[in-house]
C-alpha cells in the first residue's frame, strides 16, 4: 500500500491536537505498550482513511464514535467495508463506552489482538502465524457493531 500524502499526515497530525476526551483517555491507556506490550499509533492514516488508533502487529483498527457518528452511519460503514477488504480488523466503541468503562474496552482490544490471524511470531517455528480465518474473542464489553 502506498504511503499516505503529505497532506494526509498533516491532517492526521493535527487529528492528534484536538483528541476529543474518549480519545485522550484511550491513548493514556494504550500508549508505551501499556496494553499487553501491544504499540500502537493515535491518528494514522490507512489508505483513504484515518483511523483513530491502529495497532499493526494485528492490523487492528479502533474507532471511538461521538455524536457525529449518528448522522454518518453509511460513512462508516463504507469506511469499515474498505478497512476489512484491506485485511484489517475494525472495532467500534462509543465515547461513553470509552468513559464509564475503559477497563472492559482495554480488555476487549487485547483479547481482540491476542485472536488476531497476524499474531506474533510463533516462537516454535519464527515465523508469523498464517490462519487465514479469525476466531472471535469472548467480549466483555460489545463494540458497537457495524450497522448495516
Amino acid at each position: 500500500m502506498p504511503h499516505a500524502s503529505p497532506k494526509m499526515i498533516q491532517r492526521a497530525r493535527e487529528l492528534r491536537q484536538r483528541q476529543t476526551p474518549a480519545e485522550a483517555r484511550l491513548w493514556q491507556a494504550l500508549r508505551s505498550r501499556q496494553a499487553n506490550g501491544l504499540k500502537f499509533r493515535r491518528q494514522h492514516p490507512i489508505g483513504p482513511f484515518i483511523a483513530d488508533f491502529y495497532c499493526a502487529q494485528a492490523r487492528l483498527v479502533i474507532e471511538i464514535d461521538g455524536d457525529s457518528h449518528a448522522d454518518q452511519v453509511e460513512y462508516d460503514q463504507a469506511r469499515t467495508a474498505w478497512l476489512e477488504s484491506q485485511g484489517y480488523r475494525v472495532l467500534r466503541y462509543t465515547n461513553s463506552e470509552v468513559q464509564e468503562n475503559i477497563t472492559a474496552v482495554l480488555e476487549n482490544i487485547v483479547e481482540c489482538c491476542q485472536h488476531s490471524p497476524y499474531s506474533p511470531a510463533d516462537e516454535s517455528s519464527g515465523r508469523r502465524s498464517s490462519r487465514a480465518t479469525s476466531t472471535r474473542p469472548r467480549r466483555t464489553i460489545s463494540p458497537i457493531e457495524t450497522r448495516k
